[in-house]
């Protein structure tokens, strides 16, 4: 079964709307990451946006500063606060109860496109192939997986290959 994405481009990426891959597209790479793991789930959302909007919400909810390659916005697992200031833990993801006829929904990627284009400059790679492995790596950050030691890490990057390689057989790129 294939999952419900929801792809959003930020009006901010106008100048950069010829090279930005269609929904279409984004969505089956994104659906193709969670298909490779045995407990994905139905619904995800991916925004790709610009450095700002993603150091902005870099800052505002890890308390880092800077823009970075991806944010993940899990509704099940959650992620570190590395801020100064104290932040209170959040809510149970138990305490909100969906309708009974909603898709669960494992949270939202946001994804800045022009580091997305650097990466891809910097390591050679085509930018397509830059961005699915982006949607692969905050997927799997969506359904618990981290990389914060050296165990996980390598739990991570072993998923990411299968999730990469799922992409492959898919021919979303070369």
């Amino acid at each position: 079964m294939a999952a419900r994405i929801s792809v959003h481009i930020h009006a901010a990426l106008g100048g950069l709307a010829d090279e930005i891959p269609p929904a279409e597209w984004i969505a089956r790479a994104a659906d193709c990451a969670l298909s490779a793991e045995p407990e994905s789930a139905a619904a995800l959302s991916v925004a790709l946006a610009d450095d700002e909007t993603v150091a902005a919400l870099n800052e505002t909810h890890r308390g880092v500063e800077g823009t970075t390659d991806v944010l993940s916005f899990s509704n099940v697992h959650f992620g570190e606060y590395y801020g100064a200031d104290a932040r209170p833990p959040p809510a149970d993801p138990a305490e909100f109860v969906l309708p009974p006829d909603s898709e669960p929904d494992i949270g939202e990627l946001v994804i800045s496109y022009p580091q997305t284009l650097r990466q891809a400059a910097e390591s050679g790679r085509d930018a397509r192939d830059e961005l699915a492995a982006l949607l692969a790596h905050g997927a799997l950050h969506l359904l618990g997986y981290d990389h914060e030691d050296e165990r996980d890490a390598a739990l991570m990057r072993q998923r990411e290959r299968a999730a990469r390689a799922t992409q492959r057989r898919a021919g979303l790129f070369n």
